[in-house]
């Protein structure tokens, strides 16, 4: 599967990448912050600059209103270039208006928190962003042909660094953008609190149906454990009776035992089944401890990496464990590989596990796989999952799920 964001394939496939349009996008995106960082600065100081030496009067006002409305629009063409290099989409956080008419949509929009969050965003545009986006530009490409054309014969050592600039220029262009649009996405990203009301609904009945299935699933790991379990060590107990009084040599005898074992092995997976429903090294030892646990028993070798505080809460470490759980197996039954390897850290409110292996590659969540499930299961969490998967391998699974604890 192609990397989803130009970071992605920068840092996935570093050779691959110079050889894709990713570059080329990053250039273009920072190219057209330039012109839009220009014209917002210029419409933006010739606004407020004119409404303030007009406030004395109606028009100034119109103006000032005007200038933080500029905020919007710059805004909405940001959300737009984004999909240069980050083409998931971000779309407005903004209501419908009041009522009808210009006059109800500027009173909605001034209301709103997000719209001063997007002036704020289009002042340091204005003030910093986009001449960054012209110096970096600069630096990469226009300052090496510049050394490269005035190059005589005392001044060959700049022209080497200036090539070695412009070899790495594909790098430098894209590490920027994709800074500068993570930037864009934290500064005009909807917040919970300006969710509509059917979109509140949804995540609280995602979170409701999450509470149930952990629910259902402790109650089917007690029924199968006071339950079947229970009824297989008394059917043991019961064949070992009947072994002692059937009569030795006999065909009754090798039947019995051949029934013992089969309960035996009966016992054991469904003692391994309960115990994957609810690990107790979960509940004793934490999210580290249970994959490590639930690793060991798998037919390729996994690294475990795991450092993730246990205050994210009983809830988090169950859900995260099911995630990592079903990726394993995933890997031991479809990806070929021969080692794998699992990562999570915390930073910034946000959990981060990276799942990587040596497989065939070529996995693909839309093709009915398990990872399907799992794409499911992280939208359910409000996180984000990525997927690295080039034909030959390796293949890498980025996840990210927001966590908030005190």
């Amino acid at each position: 599967m192609r990397p989803r964001t130009a970071w992605q394939a920068m840092a996935q496939q570093p050779l691959r990448f110079l050889t894709s349009l990713w570059p080329w996008r990053a250039v273009a995106y920072l190219v057209s912050g330039v012109l839009v960082g220009s014209v917002a600065l210029a419409v933006l100081v010739g606004a407020l600059v004119a409404g303030l030496v007009l406030l004395v009067v109606l028009v100034g006002a119109v103006l000032l209103v005007g200038a933080v409305m500029w905020g919007v629009c710059v805004a909405a063409v940001e959300r737009r270039r984004l999909l240069l290099v980050d083409p998931d989409a971000m779309p407005a956080p903004h209501r419908r208006p009041d009522g009808p008419g210009l006059k109800a949509w500027v009173c909605t929009r001034l209301s709103e928190p997000v719209t001063w969050r997007e002036l704020g965003f289009t002042l340091v545009s204005a003030a910093a962003l986009w001449w960054l986006d012209a110096l970096v530009l600069g630096f990469s490409f226009v300052l090496p042909v510049l050394f490269i054309a005035a190059t005589d014969g005392s001044t060959w050592p700049w022209t080497v660094f200036a090539a070695f600039v412009l070899i790495a220029s594909p790098y430098t262009v894209t590490s920027w953008a994709g800074a500068r649009a993570a930037l864009t996405r934290t500064f005009l990203g909807p917040r919970d609190d300006e969710l509509g009301a059917e979109l509140r609904e949804v995540r609280a009945s995602r979170a409701r149906l999450l509470d149930s299935f952990d629910g259902e699933r402790q109650r089917i790991e007690r029924d199968l454990h006071d339950g079947a379990q229970q009824r297989l060590v008394s059917l043991g107990m019961t064949l070992g009776l009947m072994r002692l009084d059937a009569p030795a040599g006999s065909p009754l005898l090798e039947s019995i035992g051949k029934a013992e074992e089969q309960v035996s092995e009966a016992h054991r997976e469904l003692r391994n089944l309960v115990r994957g429903l609810n690990p107790p090294a979960l509940a004793d030892y934490g999210l580290a401890a249970a994959v490590t646990d639930h690793a060991s028993r798998l037919a390729i070798p996994f690294e475990i990496d795991l450092d993730i505080p246990r205050s994210v809460g009983r809830k988090m470490e169950s859900q995260l464990y099911y995630v990592i759980n079903e990726a394993m197996t995933n890997i031991v039954r479809h990806s070929g590989a021969t080692r794998a390897r699992i990562s999570g850290r915390y930073h910034s409110d946000m959990l981060v596990v990276e799942i990587t292996d040596n497989g065939r590659g070529e996995a693909d969540p839309d093709g009915g796989s398990g990872l399907t499930g799992l794409a499911d299961r992280i939208a359910a969490l409000d996180g984000r999952m990525r997927l690295s998967s080039p034909p030959g391998g390796p293949t890498l699974l980025h996840l990210e799920v927001p966590c908030h604890f005190g």
